[in-house]
């Protein structure tokens, strides 16, 4: 985490700022690709690894995922590679470089951490922005406040991730002790699965939870999980999304759905659309 963030690297996430913006700015200008040449290879793999999350998949989609993460192994080790050779900015430079109480991490440690975080960071994010923008559409009367309170992104994000959170239930929690819940034992070394977006919607924590509602008082959500697992990419994802959101919603005219619901990923993991149709009337000029 030191590379991320404080109190080690302080400026980190502020100063990506701007280069997040331009990136929205530009795929609204038409110019999405322009130095991105990896960018579909990156979807295509993170799709897939993350598609090996779904256990419907079958043996089938086990061997679709482990060959993808293969691929993408072989990639980041390069990567990684050549990180190290050169003075590399970013996260995967100065992990590469990182030397820790326990020393530097392996190559496949790293390469690990890095399909992790590629992973984590992508799919998660792309649903976030997806699941509002959905959202969104569905509720015009909160659009149209949003668009004439554009400061309105802040709750409004919370909102999306307590109401339609990109992250369902974590699927691989084992108990390492007897515990009691509510009149039932689960025993020491049994599977759990922790299902995040019930606990969003448990009508003892939240009002009326079903209705979305960006002026939610209290909203303290488990889309970021919880405890020493919460996700320390969670100021990244907000930022991400609060950039986003406003410059589309600005951009965009008369958008609406033409299809709802929209066809989903076939995850019950990383719940988010897999296509979005959307019919517009145009651009603005930025």
């Amino acid at each position: 985490m030191r590379p991320f963030g404080p109190p080690h690297s302080p400026r980190f996430l502020h100063d990506l700022r701007g280069e997040l913006a331009r990136v929205v700015a530009d795929l609204f200008d038409g110019l999405e690709g322009k130095d991105e040449e990896d960018e579909q290879r990156f979807h295509g793999w993170a799709d897939t690894v993350a598609s090996g999350l779904d256990p419907s998949g079958g043996q089938r989609g086990l061997e679709k995922a482990q060959q993808a993460r293969r691929e993408l192994g072989a990639y980041l080790a390069g990567l990684i590679d050549t990180k190290r050779r050169r003075d590399g900015s970013g996260i995967l430079g100065p992990l590469a470089r990182e030397t820790g109480p326990g020393g530097s991490m392996s190559t496949a440690e790293l390469v690990s951490t890095a399909i992790v975080l590629l992973i984590a960071g992508h799919e998660t994010t792309v649903n976030l922005i997806s699941n509002a923008t959905l959202t969104l559409l569905r509720h015009p009367e909160v659009l149209e406040r949003f668009r004439k309170e554009p400061e309105l992104v802040v709750p409004l994000v919370e909102e999306v991730l307590r109401y339609e959170p990109p992250v369902q239930f974590i699927p691989f929690t084992t108990t390492l002790a007897d515990i009691d819940i509510a009149g039932t034992t689960i025993p020491k070394g049994a599977p759990v699965r922790l299902m995040l977006a019930s606990a969003n919607r448990d009508p003892k924590r939240f009002e009326d939870p079903d209705r979305f509602d960006p002026d939610r008082a209290d909203n303290e959500h488990l889309g970021f999980y919880t405890g020493i697992h919460y996700c320390f990419g969670a100021p990244l994802a907000r930022m991400e999304a609060q950039l986003a959101l406003p410059e589309l919603f600005r951009r965009i005219r008369n958008p609406r759905l033409l299809a709802d619901p929209p066809p989903y990923r076939a995850n019950p993991v990383l719940r988010g659309p897999h296509h979005l149709p959307v019919a517009i009337d145009g651009l603005t000029t930025p």
